[in-house]
This record gives C-alpha cells, sequence and structure tokens, in this order.
C-alpha cells in the first residue's frame, strides 16, 4: 500500500491539472527563448518534468488521452492546410525527383542502419524510415527576412517537403496494415481497394460539402465546427479502413486547403485555438512517457539517439545535394535545400506516436522507450542544425545575387517612392523636433502630408491622457503648417503600445516611423525605452529613433556608423536618402565610418544623387571600434547609429553591446538610431510551435557571460 501511494501524483484536482498545464503552456515559450532551443522541445521537456518520471506532479489520465489524440490529428490536419499546392503545379518535374530523393534516401539510409547496427526489426527499422523520411519546413520563416521565397532552391525544397510528407504518410499507413491479423495477398488487395475508394470519395464528397456550407453559413462558430467535424470524420474513416487516423486529418487538410485562405479569419481561429490548447496538451503527453532514467542505462542508448539523428540528417544532406548537382544549381543552393528539409519537428513525434500504440507482443510496442528519447533528441539536433545552415545559406545566396541599382533608382522619383513617414510623439518636449526632424528628411517634391500618432495607455486616466495627445498635435499641426504642409492626427488607445504604433502604421499606410528616445543613465534592457524592442522585432520597415540634447538647427557635423553588409539591407538606400536630405538642410558635413565596400557604394550613391552634400568617408575595420569615435564627436555633432534586427544579413554579435556601449561612451551627444527596411511591412503573424512569436531578445547564455565579465572587473 506504501509504495502505491509514493507513486501517486502530487495533483489530481482536474481544476488544478489544467491550470499547470496552462502555466507550462505560458511560460514555456518564454523559458526555451531564454535558452533558444525550440518551443516544441520545452512542451516536451515540461511533460518530462511534471510526468510519472519526472517530479510525478501528473498522471497521464484520460484528459491527456483525448487532448492529445485531438492535438495529433491538429497537427497532421494543419499540416495539410498550409501546404502551397501552387508550388506543386508550377515546379512538377524538379520537384518531384527531388522529393523522391529526399523521401527514400534517408529512408533507405535509416532503415539499413536501424538493422544492421541497432539491431531492431523489420517494421521498426521502416517505422524510423518514415520517420526520417518527412520534413517540417522549421526554418522556412528566415527565408521571409531574406525575401527569398522565388528562389528557385527555397520553391523546390517547399514541395519536396509536401511530396515527403505524403508519401512518409502513405507509407505508415501500409505499416499500421501489416499488423492486421490476415495480411496475405487478399487483405492487401483489399486495403488498396479501400484506399482508393477513401481517397476517391474523399476528393469527391469533402469540396462539395465546404463550399456548400461556407457559402450558406457564415457564423464564425458554426464554420469552424464544420472544418472539426470535416477532421475528425476523416480521421475516423481512415482508422475505420485500416489507416492510421492522422492520415484522414492530413488528407482531409489537403483537400479543403484551396476553401480556407491562409490569410482570413477561419484559419486565424483553426489555428488560435490549435496552438493554444490541443497541440501543446498533445505535446506534453509526449514528454510523460519520457523515461529520462533509461539514459543513465550506457552509452547503448546514447549511441541509439547519435546514430538516429545522423543518419536522418546525412541522408537528407545526400539527398540536397545530389539534386543540386544535377539541376546544376550553386553550392549556397544545395545548402538552403539541405537546410530547409533537415528538420523534424511535431510530425515526427506524431508518427513515433503511432508506433507506440502498435503492439508487436503483449506490452510490446513497435516503438519503445529508446526510440521515442531518440526521436525527441533528433528533433532538437536537427532544428538547430537546421536555422543554422539556412541561415548560412541564405546570406551566401543574398550576397552573391546582389546587384547594385542602377544610379538614379533610389532618388527623389515621385513615381517609385513609397514615402509616407509617421511621427509619433508623446513628450510634449520633445515632440517639436520630431516634428522638424520629419520635416527635414521628408521629399518635398512628393508633398505628401505626414501622420502624427499618440498612442494611450488604454487604463485609468486615459481619458486625460487622450485629451492631453490631442492638444499635443493640434499644436503639431500648426507648427508644420507653418512650413505648408498637411499632417494627419491620430489619438489610438491599445492595451499594448507597440501593438497599437503598429497598427496604426498599416491602416496609415506609412514607410517609416519617427520617434524619440527617453533618457537611461544606467545600463540595462531599459535603453530602449518599455516598448520600442517590440515595435523593431514586430515592424520590418524603417524606423528612426532621435534623443536630442540641444536643437537641429545648431548640429554642424553628422558620423554615421554603417555596419559590413549594410549595402545588402532593403532598406540601404532609404536611411541613406533621409541622412542626405537631412544634411543638406542643414548645411552640414556628413561623414561615414565602415568597410571600404559599404563607403564605395554611399560615395557612388552620394555622387549621383547629391553631390552638394558635404561628406567624408572613414574606414573603420570593425564595430568593436564604435566606441573610438567618442573621442572625435563634439557638442555639436550628430552621432547616427545604423543597426540591425538579430537574423538580418547586417547584424553581428557586437550590436548586442550597442545599449552599453552608447550609454558608456555617448551619454551626452545628439544620437540617432536607424533600423533599416527589412523584406514585408511586417513580419509574418503565423502562429506555430514551430516558429513561436515570442522571441526573448537577450539568451541566458548571454546573460551568464555579462555577469561573469562584470565579476571579473570587479575582482
Amino acid at each position: 500500500m506504501e509504495a502505491q501511494i509514493k507513486i501517486e501524483p502530487l495533483i489530481q484536482d482536474p481544476t488544478m491539472i489544467f491550470f499547470v498545464v496552462l502555466l507550462i503552456i505560458l511560460f514555456a515559450p518564454i523559458v526555451m527563448s531564454k535558452l533558444r532551443i525550440p518551443h516544441i522541445i520545452g512542451m516536451v521537456l515540461a511533460g518530462v518534468l511534471i510526468g510519472e518520471y519526472g517530479f510525478n506532479l501528473l498522471s497521464r489520465d484520460t484528459s491527456f488521452e483525448v487532448f492529445g489524440q485531438v492535438g495529433l490529428y491538429y497537427i497532421m490536419f494543419l499540416a495539410g492546410l498550409e501546404m502551397d499546392l501552387e508550388s506543386i503545379k508550377k515546379n512538377s518535374n524538379r520537384l518531384v525527383i527531388f522529393g523522391l530523393l529526399t523521401c527514400f534516401v534517408p529512408l533507405i539510409l535509416t532503415y539499413v542502419m536501424s538493422i544492421s547496427i541497432l539491431g531492431y526489426s523489420g517494421r521498426a527499422s521502416f517505422l524510423l524510415g518514415c520517420i526520417m523520411a518527412s520534413n517540417t519546413l522549421v526554418a522556412y520563416p528566415i527565408i521571409g527576412r531574406y525575401g527569398l521565397q522565388r528562389n528557385s532552391s527555397v520553391m523546390l525544397s517547399v514541395g519536396s517537403s509536401m511530396l515527403s510528407l505524403f508519401l512518409a504518410l502513405v507509407m505508415l499507413a501500409g505499416l499500421v496494415g501489416t499488423f492486421s491479423e490476415d495480411s496475405g495477398w487478399l487483405f492487401w488487395l483489399l486495403f488498396v481497394a479501400k484506399f482508393a475508394a477513401f481517397c476517391a470519395g474523399s476528393i469527391l464528397i469533402i469540396p462539395r460539402l465546404t463550399r456548400y456550407f461556407l457559402r450558406r453559413y457564415s457564423d464564425a462558430v458554426m464554420q469552424y465546427i464544420f472544418v472539426m467535424a470535416v477532421m475528425f470524420i476523416s480521421a475516423a474513416l481512415s482508422a475505420l479502413i485500416g489507416l492510421e487516423g492522422i492520415f484522414g486529418a492530413f488528407f482531409s487538410g489537403l483537400i479543403i486547403n484551396r476553401y480556407i485562405p491562409h490569410v482570413s479569419p477561419l484559419m486565424n481561429r483553426i489555428e488560435f485555438i490549435g496552438n493554444a490548447i490541443f497541440i501543446p496538451y498533445f505535446l506534453i503527453g509526449v514528454g510523460m512517457l519520457i523515461n529520462l532514467q533509461s539514459l543513465a542505462d550506457g552509452l547503448e542508448v546514447w549511441g541509439i539517439m547519435f546514430l538516429i539523428a545522423f543518419f536522418g540528417t546525412f541522408g537528407k544532406a545526400l539527398a540536397a545535394y545530389i539534386s543540386a548537382l544535377m539541376f546544376r544549381l550553386t553550392k549556397a543552393e544545395g545548402k538552403m535545400m539541405f537546410g530547409l528539409t533537415s528538420a523534424h519537428a511535431a510530425g515526427a513525434i506524431a508518427m513515433v506516436m503511432v508506433g507506440r500504440r502498435l503492439m508487436v507482443d503483449a506490452n510490446v510496442a513497435l516503438a519503445d522507450d529508446h526510440m521515442l528519447n531518440g526521436v525527441v533528441i533528433m528533433i532538437l539536433v536537427t532544428c538547430i542544425i537546421s536555422t543554422l545552415t539556412t541561415e548560412r545559406a541564405s546570406q551566401e545566396i543574398t550576397v552573391s545575387n546582389y546587384a547594385p541599382p542602377l544610379q538614379g533608382g533610389a532618388g527623389d522619383g515621385a513615381a517609385s517612392d513609397d514615402e509616407r513617414i509617421m511621427v509619433c510623439v508623446k513628450y510634449p518636449e520633445i515632440a517639436p523636433q520630431l516634428l522638424e526632424l520629419a520635416l527635414l528628411t521628408r521629399n518635398q517634391k512628393l508633398k505628401r502630408e505626414l501622420v502624427a500618432l499618440n498612442v494611450v495607455y488604454d487604463g485609468e486616466g486615459s481619458i486625460q491622457e487622450r485629451e492631453k495627445g490631442i492638444r499635443l498635435l493640434e499644436k503639431l499641426q500648426h507648427q508644420a503648417s507653418a512650413s505648408e504642409v498637411q499632417v494627419q492626427t491620430q489619438v489610438r488607445l491599445a492595451t499594448n503600445i507597440a501593438n497599437g504604433i503598429k497598427h496604426a502604421f498599416r491602416e496609415s499606410g506609412c514607410s517609416e516611423v519617427v520617434m524619440g528616445m527617453h533618457v537611461h543613465t544606467e545600463v540595462s534592457s531599459k535603453f530602449w525605452g518599455e516598448f520600442i524592442q517590440s515595435l523593431y522585432n514586430g515592424l520590418n520597415r524603417q524606423i528612426l529613433l532621435m534623443r536630442f540634447t540641444q536643437p537641429l538647427s545648431t548640429l554642424r557635423q553628422i558620423q554615421v556608423a554603417v555596419p559590413s553588409r549594410a549595402e545588402y539591407e532593403p532598406g540601404f538606400h532609404r536611411w541613406l536618402e533621409r541622412l542626405c536630405r537631412f544634411a543638406g538642410q542643414l548645411d552640414c558635413r556628413i561623414q561615414f565610418h565602415g568597410r571600404n565596400e559599404s563607403m564605395e557604394l554611399i560615395q557612388q550613391y552620394i555622387n549621383s544623387q547629391h553631390p552638394n552634400v558635404r561628406a567624408k568617408y572613414t574606414y573603420m575595420a570593425h564595430w568593436n571600434e564604435l566606441p573610438q569615435l567618442a573621442s572625435h564627436i563634439g557638442p555639436d555633432n550628430l552621432l547616427v547609429v545604423v543597426t540591425a534586427r538579430k537574423g538580418t544579413i547586417s547584424y553581428k554579435n557586437a550590436l548586442d553591446r550597442l545599449p552599453d556601449e552608447l550609454t558608456k561612451y555617448f551619454s551626452g551627444t545628439n544620437l540617432m538610431i536607424i533600423f533599416p527596411d527589412q523584406y514585408g511591412n511586417t513580419k509574418e503573424e503565423k502562429m506555430s510551435f514551430t516558429e513561436a512569436q515570442h522571441h526573448e531578445e537577450n539568451s541566458i547564455y548571454d546573460t551568464l557571460l555579462r555577469w561573469i565579465h562584470k565579476s571579473n572587473k570587479a575582482h
């Protein structure tokens, strides 16, 4: 009796169980982002900690069975919904070749390794091969940052990922069929017939039902319930004919893909509910099955995990580079194909869980604990490899494809300029200077109005703050009217200031933001203010931050620090054009500091577009030399720092020290910080546990290194 009491979970109340699960769903992305670990792994690790083999807080009860099954179907359903079927049609020949290679090369290698080295049975080896044959486009968001969506290697990788997943699920369905009591030739003939009937019936009936229902009923809840009903009936029917339910869920998503636009309220609801509750529940439940004590069984377990990760990844690399040679693509494009197709995520967990339910003998599952542990570690390893490889390949392709625009292409031409400047104001003491800055950098030939925005926190005292904002904006209108410039004003209430600015930016069709920085003397994350980090991480257009210590009209020289590779950024000419206008209007000198490659292009642009600007160019070998500029900046100088967002081509780790260096060496200077344009107006708000929206700016490793550095200095 005592032994039984010991193994009972600490928490048994259903309300508290659900509360603990919600806490994990809430905090796992934050903690994993600090650790720079994929969020999928975070959910699984959290399940390990709270489960029977961890701290034994919760038992894997029926709620995990039910919600986990829904999450399992949801993963595969979303995989089908999110496929871009048009890309398959456009690149069918090459895509089929690469799709077959990236599916069967890792499958065969993993199968042979599993039988010959690991000693698994044929069916267990085939299951492992199917898992490694598929892949998830975990690193695809990186492509958007570099604007390479239409690159041939990217389109091939996207299409082949869809094809390999489909083939892996079909083969998995065949594997499930072998566990039938009667698996002779008559069974397989009947199985193929049932499979064909299921596919044909789904293709004929589901589209007609979907068109009828979505046209006739516009109620949001009814539409969502209908889509879920289609998913579950497809999963149930596929299980009934001997297929695994995940194939039915995936196939139904594939069929109704065209009826649910990727950017639609219905798609948003489907993704939101799945990623908020069901998929995390499934991943936590998977973690509760993992017995970490088995890792102490010896080197054999670690060998299994290493072999699974190595052979699967090596197979994907082999398929990618063979295809690149066949299609006469560059080495960087081959690297891109490998990077995008090498990662595994929730789909791999879904397939290994199918193996957990297939029983070879009494109490002996096809997928044992070692295979489950190996697949989880493999997901972590392949996600890291995929992200790093894709990032490097994106930079190489961007650099190799770069061609400087023709002179005159980025100047004052009204036809090609999308300029519309938004001025965000809050503090009356600096608002007039921010407006003056916008007036000095605007293109006068376009004669476009400015947008002045005041965002008020929607809380206590919001009515009084709104009235203050209205009066402030009225003063700015009077100031602008003296220069015969129209200003569109807007006071906006928001519970999140950064989101309020982003929404107003999109609604007003603006091209860039001008805003002020408030001064902090301490070296901390508060350097950027309360919301600026959130703003520049969520808005891909140019953001210009300004700190004033004296009037703009008294400036005599502008010092500009330019990072290496700045010329490869999409917004290179935008910020350069604004600085040239600014220097020209103030009739002051401007001195650029950077690498020779950047300086040459800047000089060409200024000589072509702004020959009257008095510019000087100074070589700065490394970003670490930025503090040395402090001795050259006088009280009537303006320091302009062109920085970069994380994950962009001109970003470097030295930029992480920028707040510390600016506070330490440039505390009393006029300061302008520019975040250049990136691809797209806003970062893609895609809800997925493979690419969560929340990202911590500083990792725990950065914090530890900073603490060690300070401790060493103190001693």
